[in-house]
This record gives C-alpha cells, structure tokens and sequence, in this order.
C-alpha cells in the first residue's frame, strides 16, 4: 500500500520579518522543471476527518485560531452540499410602518404597475421604462423591505428574464435579494444610479454611462513635485512570489465528472452534456482539471514546487511573497457561507504559512466573502456598512496570527474593508485596496454613483501615498480586480479616479502595482495625462496581472517570481511557471505527482529591441513591448499563448483584429481606456 508521507522538500517552515533584510545576489533559480513526489504531505494539518488517498481527497480538522473553533465534516463534506445559505441577511429600515395588509396590497400595485410599464408599446426607451419600473420598486424597499425579493422573484419569472432557479438565485432573500432591496432603497433611480442599475441587468435596457467628470482640483494634499522621477537602483535584488486566485475546493471529488454541463465540475452529481449519471465522460483526476477549482492535492502540490524552482529556502529564503486575492471555490451562492468563506480562509493562509519562507501580503478578491461579489460602503445608512465587518476582522485576525502583519496594520484592515499600509523590512510600503468597490458585480456600488470613492477606499489610498512621498518612501499597491485592461470587470468612474491617483504619485512613489482575478497571466501600462498621449516617454508604472493557481476555466494553473532592487522595488525579471493540467490524468499518484516546470522569462521573451540587462521592467519597457507588438504580430501570439499559460484555452491570436485589441488592452490601465479599444 502506497504510504502519504510529507516530502522532504516540502519541509519549510516559515520565517520571522527579520529574513526581510536578507538580500540575495545571485539570481539563480532551482531546475527548469519540478515533479512534486509522490503522496500528500499529511502534516500539513494536525489531523483528518478523512485522510488523503490516491483516489480521494482529504478532509482536514481544520482549527481556526482567530475563531477558536474547529470546522465540522459537513462543511465541506461533497456528500453534505448545501442547498440554502443560512446566514443572516440584512434590510434598510422601513420608512414608515405599514400591517401585513397594506404591505401586500403596495406589492401587488408595486408589480401591476411594473407590469403596465413593462407592457406598454408607446415608443418610450427601455431604459426610461426600466427607470421608471426602479422608481416604483423603489417605495416597495422604503416601505415593506422584505417583501422586494418575493416581488422581484415575481417579475423575474413573468417577464422570463431568467430561467426560474436563475430567477430565485440571483434575487430570492437569501442570495442577493437583500442587496437589491438595499440598492432600490438608496439608489437615486431617475439619475445615473439608475441608469447603471439596469445596465448591469441588461444591456437591452440602458447602455453603460460613460466616465463623469472628475475634479481633482482638490484631490491630492500637495502638487507633484516638480521633475518627480524614482530613485537610483542599489543593484542588489531579491525575490518575490506572487501568488494568486487559489480557490481551494475541499469538495472535490476524484473520479467525479469533470467535463460537466454546467456549474463547477469534479463535483458529486454533475454530469456530461448528452450524459446521464452515473455515465462518466471524463473522471476528475487526483490533481485537478481544466474545468475544476483548484483540489488539496494540487494546491500543495504548487506550494510544494516554489521553493525547488525558485531556489529558495529557509537559510535562502524569498523576501516576502503577494497575494492577490480569491481563496474560495466557484460555488454557486445556495452552497456558500460564511463559514466556508471562513474555512478557505482559513486553510489557505496556513497552508502558505508552512511553505512561503517569509510574510505574506494578502487581499481580498471578489470571491473572499459571501454572498460573493459583496462589500459595502461604511456609509451606507442603517449601520447596513457593516453587514460584512465580520470578514474583515477574520482575515486581519489571520494576518496578525501568521506574523504578516502587525497589530496596527491588522487593526486598519478591520477597519478599511481589509485594505491595510504595511512597511517591509527592507522599506517598501505595501498599500493593498478592496477592489470590490471597482467591481461591477458588486451589487452595493449602485447607489450615489456620482461620487467615485464612495467607500472612501482611494481616500485611504491617497493619504498613504502621500505620507509615503513625504517619507521618500517607494510604494507597492496591490489588488484584485485590475483597474482596466479590456474594461469588462471595472465601473469607469472608480477606476478613472485610480488612473489619476496613479499619475499623481508616479514614477517616483509608486513603484509597480499587481492585481489578479482574470486567472490570466497579463500586463498593462499607466500613462501619464490620463493616456492621452501613449509614448515611451509618458509610461509611468506597470500593472502587473497574476495567473491562477486554479485550473477554471480551462486554464493550466501556474505562479510567478520576481527578482525586485532593494531600493527602486523596480522589477528586473520575471519567471513564470505552470503545470499541464491536461496532463493530470495520465499521472500514476503512486509513482509522482504533477510537474510544475518553467514557463516563460519576461525579459528573455519579450525583449526583442536591445533593452539593457541593467535596466529594470518598468512601464517604459513594457510600452516598448507593445510598439514591439505592432510590427512584429508574432509577438502578440506570443502573449496570448502564454495568457492562459500554454493551455490553447484562447485560442490563435491571428487576426488583425486580435492583435489590435490585445495592444490596446496592454495600453489601457482604466475602464474607459480600455472600452474605447477594439472588442476582441
């Protein structure tokens, strides 16, 4: 029988902050290639509800030292899949107080009168009835709150807007019902709130508004300083590892479909298209697939590979690590809750704990709370800003506990929807963002959509950055959803205002930024004069997009190092690596695990015009790539084969059309930049 041992190489433990002074000079990396042994490294959790096996996941007793509890089986048990999340949802207060009487009577006028609306063939726009059906929603949720999700379930399904499960899950009480009741109360709905409200319905009622005018005569403190450039470089370098987009799935099942129809595969009762169970397609191997988040087996097995690829240890250690952002699973919202946003939590920072030799920077990303996609302003009225407090205090209790953080920072992440200013021990001030307050799934951005900061979040950013400048402080930000690329995920007005705060403090403050989510391995330029002139000479910083660990959706899953100077925090190099998911199926657990092997150099791969090897990957190379990239179409190829890291999942990037997108993309660094390009 096969024995489930802990590999020698995966013997890391993690260090203490002073390792942060510790540089290293010789760039070396450990082979092109990692196989991860075979077997599940058993002690990286004290016990087992049930142990690891070559045709089984482990289910961890997982222990939370901040909640002082331990996880029950039935958590995360596949066999014991939630139908129904049952965590407290929260309403505006009513306006006035009506019986049950009246109530009911204001919904059935409430939906008739929508209806009429919805109905009528009077030549009126789909957005001005889309408004005006707002309105009227909007006195239901002022006065019976409660009562909007039944109504909008209702209106849902008459009108067919979605299938009857899609009806009840994206507006039923206990998904995100109650966040629409707390939109249609707040929002102003004959104004641009409105117009964004049923833009993000459909596209069919208003069209996206474009960015508002912004003021910044009073934005920053100070003025830039005159001639502002970045300091010199110390030529000493050091490495760090960027992670992200976990997305643990402890109920995972090998052997299970995973080229399902629908939803998340390498789950129990999934089946193939044309399929009926139990019939298998394709069974989900040990190690994941391409249509699956990411299983124990896997995520130790990349943790297990950083240390050999990267050449680092405890006596050579990195310099610290980032992270950004998306721990839980792609579960639908019936099957999440706080307890299992709490337990990927949870399990992933201590798993990064036993094999990151040195401090972890962590953000939250759209996945990191529940329902998903869900933070709310602190001004929102009726104490409803601190509906989601709880996740905020857990993962700054984490941090605290790994020792990536101290108490003061851990405090401001309480405070500032898990965003926090932290110094590194070698001077790099790390500013990490709630990016959900860019996103558009987030539902609680729909309401006084004039103002872009109104979570205050950029606010925080500013003031950071200031007292970094007036400390000559260099400064990394990092967040989850990028602030533009194609503009897909991005609200424009919000993502605008980071544009010029990033010009503001650029290039001497603000060193590079880093983001994930896309699961891609991606990059884009930020120009100075919000890119209104897009030269080598205006490229001011880069943003810099992580690849996944995860494999969804058709993706190999795959990390990166950086070798960074001790005192620009500019990046020299970039390694990427990355294991063929595709692969997965033909391993023998009992022989090996997965290989993780080398990817790509950014700089050995892209640097086609003679760039000195003394000179740093900054927004100035990067923007020389691009004009690269317009004379030479193979390069552009290039990129989109390793944008879902060698996995074909995007297919060729050939046409004119592509390669113009994909340029423009690189270019954009905000919504708006990026919606004007051509739509790949």
């Amino acid at each position: 029988m096969h024995q489930y041992f802990l590999p020698a190489a995966a013997t890391v433990a993690c260090c203490s902050s002073s390792v942060l002074a510790q540089t290293t000079s010789s760039y070396s990396l450990g082979p092109t290639a990692y196989t991860v042994p075979a077997g599940f490294p058993t002690s990286v959790f004290s016990s087992y509800y049930i142990p690891p096996a070559p045709t089984q996941e482990p289910q961890p007793a997982l222990y939370d030292p901040v909640l002082n509890i331990t996880y029950p089986l039935n958590l995360t048990n596949p066999d014991t899949i939630p139908t129904d999340d049952n965590d407290p949802v929260f309403y505006p207060q009513p306006t006035i107080n009506v019986t049950n009487e009246t109530a009911t009577a204001l919904v059935q006028s409430a939906i008739a009168n929508i209806s009429a609306i919805i109905d009528a063939d009077d030549g009126t726009s789909n957005c001005t009835k889309c408004q005006s059906a707002l309105a009227i929603a909007k006195q239901v949720a002022q006065v019976t709150p409660t009562d909007v999700p039944g109504m909008l379930v209702t209106l849902c399904g008459k009108y067919q807007y979605q299938s009857n499960a899609s009806c009840q899950q994206s507006f039923g009480a206990s998904t995100y019902g109650s966040f629409w009741t707390q939109i249609l109360a707040f929002a102003d709905s004959g104004g641009l709130d409105g117009q964004y409200i049923c833009n993000t319905l459909s596209d069919d009622f208003c069209s996206q508004p474009g960015v508002s005018p912004l003021d910044t005569t009073d934005l920053f403190p100070k003025p830039k300083p005159e001639n502002a450039t970045a300091p010199p470089p110390s030529g000493v370098r050091v490495k760090v590892l960027h992670l992200s987009d976990f997305h643990i799935d402890p109920r995972y099942v090998v052997g299970a479909e995973a080229n399902c129809a629908g939803g998340l595969c390498c789950r129990p009762g999934v089946h193939a298209d044309g399929l009926t169970l139990p019939q298998i397609e394709l069974p989900a191997p040990l190690y994941g697939a391409y249509l699956c988040d990411t299983p124990y087996f896997l995520g130790l097995a990349a943790l297990q590979s950083i240390g050999p690829l990267t050449g680092t240890s405890t006596a050579d250690p990195l310099a610290f690590a980032i992270y950004t952002g998306d721990l839980v699973s792609h579960d639908g919202p019936y099957q999440l809750s706080r307890a299992y946003t709490e337990y990927a939590e949870d399990s992933v920072y201590s798993m990064f704990k036993q094999y990151i030799t040195g401090p972890v920077y962590a953000v939250l990303g759209n996945h990191d709370s529940n329902p998903q996609d869900a933070d709310a302003p602190h001004s929102e009225p009726d104490g409803l800003g601190q509906q989601l407090s709880w996740n905020y205090n857990h993962v700054a209790g984490l941090w605290q506990q790994n020792d990536w953080l101290n108490s003061s920072a851990a405090d401001n992440a309480r405070l500032n929807y898990g965003a926090y200013s932290a110094k590194t021990g070698l001077g790099l001030r790390i500013i990490t963002l709630n990016t959900d307050f860019w996103y558009k799934s987030n539902r609680l951005n729909y309401y006084n959509m004039t103002n872009p900061d109104v979570s205050g979040m950029q606010a925080f950013l500013i003031k950071e950055l200031q007292a970094a400048e007036d400390a000559g402080e260099r400064v990394w930000i990092l967040g989850h959803v990028p602030s533009g690329y194609d503009g897909v995920n991005t609200l424009p007005n919000p993502s605008n205002l980071f544009y010029q705060i990033v010009d503001r403090y650029s290039p001497h403050v603000i060193a590079n930024v880093f983001f994930g989510h896309t699961h891609r391995d991606e990059f884009m330029v930020y120009y100075s004069n919000n890119a209104s002139s897009q030269t080598a000479a205006d490229a001011l910083t880069t943003g810099w997009i992580g690849p996944s660990i995860t494999p969804l959706t058709s993706l190999n899953s795959g990390f990166r190092m950086y070798e960074v100077d001790t005192a620009t925090f500019d990046v020299y190099e970039a390694y990427t690596w990355y294991a063929n998911v595709s692969a997965f199926s033909s391993i023998d657990p009992s022989a090996s695990g997965p290989t993780y092997e080398l990817e790509y150099s950014s700089r050995d791969t892209y640097n086609v015009f003679g760039w000195s090897s003394d000179a740093p990957l900054n927004a100035t190379f990067w923007h020389l790539v691009t004009e690269a990239m317009e004379q030479n179409g193979a390069l552009v190829e290039r990129y989109s084969a390793l944008e879902p890291k060698l996995s074909g999942a995007d297919g060729a990037c050939t046409s004119a059309t592509c390669k113009q997108a994909k340029i423009c993309y690189m270019r954009s660094g905000s919504a708006a930049l990026g919606n004007a390009c051509p739509q790949n």
